[in-house]
């Protein structure tokens, strides 16, 4: 009968994330060894995992587009399913253009969209003083400023009219529905980060209706929303003057509503 592996052996920590639900449990043991410094370091990190905390808080980073973004914790983890909307906005965007990353979070989309268009001038804006403080840490090598505040109450009034494309993946969740999610998001994400009000919409209403005085003349708002939520986003929008269209990929479980502000 073939020993037991010792306890810091991936085999080992992936069985015991795999056993507390983890459903990446490999990936996850991999990545913790290499972030532990000693066996004691590692046991502590384990234990964290396997209590809830999400992996991307205990390791300080997340994976996003390619890029490690620098996450704290309790500020909200970026979702994979987020790369359906920077490659949308990026498909709005063009080099030199003038983006804002609204309810920024950690700047993930933002730094995702600096990374792939040169020149971009790039600002963005978070409520939650910690999420601002892990976006001026993120966008910092592409320039991006950063300002802490309450939607466009946060955005200097330079920016009026000339915004190119301004993205957000503001709260949508219903707050009837943040009960049902996983305890690493409910448990240790902010709630403003998740609670977009009874039906999940109340924010980016906010958004949709202050939009066409920030955008310029064929600028584009992109809101990242649910497949059910969509319709109600489109109509929305064009409710605010912007030209709405939805866009879905079913791989990344990921849908966006683009509205265009018209040219005259």
């Amino acid at each position: 009968m073939p020993p037991s592996p010792p306890s810091g052996s991936r085999s080992a920590v992936a069985g015991r994330l795999r056993a507390a639900g983890c459903v990446f449990a490999e990936d996850e043991a991999r990545l913790l060894i290499a972030a532990a410094g000693s066996p004691a370091e590692l046991a502590g990190l384990v234990d964290l995992r396997v209590a809830g905390r999400p992996l991307e808080h205990i390791l300080g980073w997340a994976e996003f587009c390619g890029l490690r973004i620098f996450v704290e914790p309790g500020v909200f983890v970026p979702r994979r399913r987020t790369a359906f909307l920077v490659r949308q906005a990026a498909a709005c965007a063009r080099p030199g253009a003038v983006v804002v990353d609204m309810c920024c979070g950690s700047g993930a989309v933002g730094a995702a969209l600096a990374a792939s268009l040169e020149g971009l001038e790039l600002h963005a804006a978070d409520i939650d003083p910690a999420a601002a403080r892990c976006a001026r840490r993120n966008l910092a090598r592409a320039g991006g400023r950063v300002y802490e505040g309450d939607l466009y109450g946060a955005l200097p009034d330079m920016l009026r009219g000339r915004v190119d494309v301004l993205v957000a993946n503001a709260p949508y969740v219903p707050t009837g529905d943040i009960g049902m999610m996983p305890p690493e998001a409910r448990v240790y994400e902010p709630h403003a980060a998740l609670d977009g009000g009874p039906d999940g919409l109340e924010i980016q209403r906010r958004i949709a209706a202050g939009a066409p005085s920030w955008l310029r003349p064929g600028g584009r708002l992109l809101i990242e929303t649910s497949r059910r939520q969509a319709p109600e986003a489109a109509g929305m929008f064009r409710r605010a003057g912007l030209i709405p269209r939805v866009a879905g990929s079913d791989d990344l479980e990921a849908t966006v509503v683009v509205g265009a502000l018209p040219v005259g």
